[in-house]
């Protein structure tokens, strides 16, 4: 059988992993010229790593388990990793329970409401009534007004600016349900992973896996249409190609798929209103010493540019990154924000001073080179009742699968996700593979 997957990111090339695993072949089609979406790499010189920061937990069961399937469990490294926030002008560590009682900005009272909040957002379940409810009344109503305005409030601001107020509470359930849960029960200290290499290693291991089972991934290749053929399967465009496919999965965005499929194909309803979507954008300097001891520096102050700081650093080994020292600085806006509107050198000279505000003595002389990456849609924003909002897509042809990421209602963004849902497709998917009798 011979199926076809439009979309080369994390979730068509896992995806077509799963799929070779069986005796169909399969081609994957990436428009970039690189695979891996939002998990790609860049090349920053004088080694090459990720685009944008990423990181794997001891609690992402599904993405771990995928390494070590591939054969690089002996690539993935754990280390001790350290949390920041920086708050009226001060830095302060936030990776243990020492810390977290020590931390100045709250009371002893402030301390419990917030260690409460995040132990009973950690065992919540259900995320439809936390859809109902503001994540500002959400914290307010568990943890108390003062909590709130003391230390979630400038996050939420820093993380989402105007629209932090109409975010429902799933959005800092999920982030709690996935990050607090990276702490080590016996140590109560935070262990993250990396794969030495980054996410290329896991990419070309894929495409070469891949390869070895007869299958193809193919770049820089646009697909134009995808159409049903009357004799049954799908019929894929591309390049003045037309081909033919058995099954095909679609992995790519929705509005990607509004134009190259017709109504006997999928079918997308609007939701109630418009989904509205974060992008970021991510500035990466390379330095000559390191600009941070935390992998994540948590920024409660509106004035500073950028959402946090991210010493990824802090966390790889710097033989990976040739002797240098990587830092993110990304910044999470919506589709209206007039930062899309400048050009790089611009938003490289506004981060700069946000930089320079933050680490008055780092100098010039410490920095090899800076980098601006965009991602103009990263993840929705998750309103009100947004479940209710979402797109719902209708197949129409039993050999059309559409699985992407406007599928993620009680999840963050992130590969472990990615992995997780790629499994959970795969368990009706392999009914579809089955020879017939």
């Amino acid at each position: 059988m011979k199926i076809g997957i439009v979309g080369g990111g994390f979730m068509g090339l896992v995806l077509a992993h799963e799929i070779s695993k069986t005796d169909a072949t399969v081609k994957v089609f990436e428009s970039d010229s690189q695979l891996g979406g939002l998990a790609t790499h860049y090349d920053y010189g004088s080694f090459i790593w990720d685009k944008y920061y990423h990181v794997i937990l001891p609690t992402d069961e599904h993405l771990v388990s995928l390494i070590k399937d591939l054969g690089l469990e002996d690539q993935l490294q754990w280390r001790r990793s350290m949390t920041g926030y920086y708050v009226n002008k001060q830095f302060y560590s936030f990776s243990s329970s020492k810390d977290f009682l020590l931390f100045p900005p709250l009371s002893i009272i402030d301390k419990m409401k917030l260690a409460f909040t995040i132990f009973y957002g950690s065992k919540i379940n259900d995320r439809k009534k936390l859809e109902r409810i503001t994540v500002k009344d959400w914290l307010i109503k568990t943890g108390g007004k003062r909590t709130y305005e003391k230390f979630w409030s400038p996050l939420l601001i820093a993380k989402l600016g105007e629209s932090h107020e109409r975010v429902s509470a799933v959005f800092i359930w999920t982030y709690i349900k996935r990050l607090f849960q990276a702490r080590s029960s016996a140590a109560q200290k935070e262990h993250m992973g990396f794969v030495k290499g980054g996410y290329k290693t896991v990419f070309d291991r894929l495409e070469k896996l891949l390869i070895q089972k007869g299958s193809k991934v193919i770049t820089k290749t646009n697909v134009t249409d995808i159409t049903e053929n009357p004799s049954g399967g799908i019929d894929v465009a591309y390049e003045g190609t037309k081909e033919h496919f058995d099954k095909v999965i679609f992995t790519a965005p929705l509005n990607i798929l509004e134009k190259v499929s017709g109504p006997n194909l999928v079918s997308i309803s609007n939701g109630k209103q418009a989904v509205e979507y974060l992008g970021v954008i991510c500035m990466a300097i390379i330095t000559n010493k390191p600009m941070t001891p935390y992998y994540v520096l948590n920024l409660a102050d509106k004035e500073v540019p950028f959402t946090g700081v991210i010493g990824m650093s802090s966390l790889v080994d710097i033989e990976q990154t040739d002797g240098k020292y990587i830092t993110y600085f990304p910044k999470y806006v919506t589709s209206n924000h007039n930062y899309w509107s400048k050009s790089d050198d611009e938003l490289t000279s506004i981060f700069m001073n946000g930089v320079q505000a933050l680490y008055p003595d780092f100098g010039a002389e410490h920095i090899v080179s800076s980098h601006m990456h965009k991602a103009f849609k990263v993840q929705p924003l998750q309103v009100l009742n947004y479940s209710d909002i979402i797109p719902k897509t209708t197949t129409n042809n039993p050999d059309f699968f559409v699985v992407n990421t406007s599928q993620f209602v009680n999840d963050t963004l992130n590969n472990n996700s990615v992995v997780s849902h790629v499994k959970d497709f795969m368990k009706d998917f392999k009914k579809e593979l089955a020879p017939t009798k």
